[in-house]
Formats: structure tokens, sequence, C-alpha cells
């Protein structure tokens, strides 16, 4: 049964490091033709929604009003009013003052720390120890703390780096906290996709992904089938579990399609 909606990852599955992988947009543009909508569900909390349609765009895929990232899922978590302290990216900044919350950012910001209600964490390039104290700090003085992620790696085409999941790992070891995660496998990006999907039923969708402990996770939170492409973080040889192995985009959305 072709799908009617296609939820599809980003890195590693459509693009490394924005550099489109082989036969991925020709492959989302076969199942559009086809009448199918493709989502982008994304854990990419770094970049804002607007860096994100420029860059598919870049690479051929118009997706305006087609991406869901954690950026926006940690927002839910957020209330209007809220001190913030945001260890994250552009995107995740954004995305939390979108929610009417007051964003402090300790590598921008002079602001004095005193308290905060929340503390969330994204990947975030300037991290360093004295913010991963900050971030301790707030947290051991009340501040609820909020994971965009918990990926501990990103795809690169040159391999692997650390992700979000591997600072918000430091940030809870330091603040002796287990962190409230909101992206992808979790509820919150959960309820952002059938937001957006106007509640479809979750046998009319399929997930498209490269990690099996996010992706895979996340199409069991959702009740819906699952696609596994080897073009991302999971190796060949522990792919071999899964029902669904496709070796990229192309191969899976010809499957879905025939």
């Amino acid at each position: 049964m072709t799908p009617q909606v296609i939820l599809c990852d980003l890195d590693g599955v459509v693009w490394l490091a924005h550099t489109p992988i082989p036969g991925s947009v020709d492959a989302i543009q076969r199942a559009r033709n086809a009448g199918t909508r493709v989502l982008f569900v994304t854990n990419n909390s770094f970049s804002t929604l607007e860096q994100q349609y420029a860059a598919l765009s870049a690479v051929g895929i118009e997706a305006r009003g087609d991406v869901v990232s954690s950026a926006q899922a940690a927002a839910l978590l957020v209330e209007p009013e809220m001190r913030v302290l945001v260890c994250g990216g552009e995107g995740l900044r954004e995305a939390v003052a979108g929610r009417g919350a007051h964003v402090v950012t300790p590598h921008l910001s002079s602001e004095p720390d005193g308290r905060f209600d929340a503390v969330v964490v994204g990947f975030y390039r300037e991290f360093t120890w004295d913010i991963m104290r900050r971030a301790a700090t707030a947290v051991r003085g009340g501040a609820t703390l909020i994971g965009a992620n918990s990926d501990p790696t990103y795809p690169t085409s040159e391999g692997p780096i650390p992700g979000g999941g591997s600072i918000l790992a430091a940030i809870e070891c330091a603040s002796e906290t287990t962190a409230t995660v909101a992206g992808k496998p979790h509820e919150p990006m959960a309820r952002l996709v059938a937001h957006m999907t106007n509640n479809i039923a979750a046998e009319h969708m399929v997930m498209i992904g490269d990690r099996i402990d996010t992706d895979g996770a996340f199409a069991r939170t959702l009740g819906c089938r699952f696609t596994l492409v080897l073009t991302g973080s999971t190796p060949t040889n522990s792919a071999r579990q899964e029902l669904n192995v496709a070796t990229d985009l192309d191969a899976a959305v010809s499957r879905l399609l025939a």
C-alpha cells in the first residue's frame, strides 16, 4: 500500500552535512509525484526553519511547511514568560523565544545567571566546561532540564561527530538529573507530527531513517511502519535485526511505490 505520508529523516538519509546522498532528491520528487506527502522529521535543533528550507531548496527540494524539528518539539515543553537558559544553536533559541520565553544564551549573554525556570539543550558548537557548570547549577537551583534530542552522534560525510545527546549527557551527569527529551523518538515530537498531518492514521504513514534507536523507536511511538536506510549512522551488521532495510532513500521509496 502506497503511504499517504512519508516521514523522512534528513541527516544520514537525504544528505550528509547538506551534501545530497545520491538518488535522494529524485526519490523525494517521485514520492510527491505519486501523491505522497513527504514530511521531513529531523532531530536537528541547531538550524532555524528558514535555514532548513533554504538548505533543502539549494539541493532542489522545496519544503516550506514540511519540516518538523526537535527545536519545535522542545519549545512545546516551555511556557511563556519562563526564563530559559538555552544551550544550543540558533534554531533552538528561535523556537524557545517563539513560545514567549525569555532566552539567555550562555556564550552570547553577559546577563547574570540568577534563577532559571528551564535549561534547554541541543547541538551546541560553543559548548564549554563553564557552560556545563552554569547549566548544571541552574538545574540544581530548580530549573527543568529539557533536551531537544538525545542523539549521541551526528552523521557527516567524514564520519560521525558528537551530537546534541552527548552535550545533554554531560549536563545530566553534572546536575545528577535526567532530562525530559522532546525530539524523536519521544512524545512531544509525535504530537507535532500528528498536528502537521491532521492526525492521519498511523497505517497510512512510513518513517524512513538511519537510526534504529531514534527513527525506528519513533515509528513505534507513532505506531507506523519503519524503513531503515544504511547511508547514515547504522552499520550494516547492526541492521540485520530490522525487517525493512534499504540501501538508501532511493531504494526505500522505490519499494514503497512498487
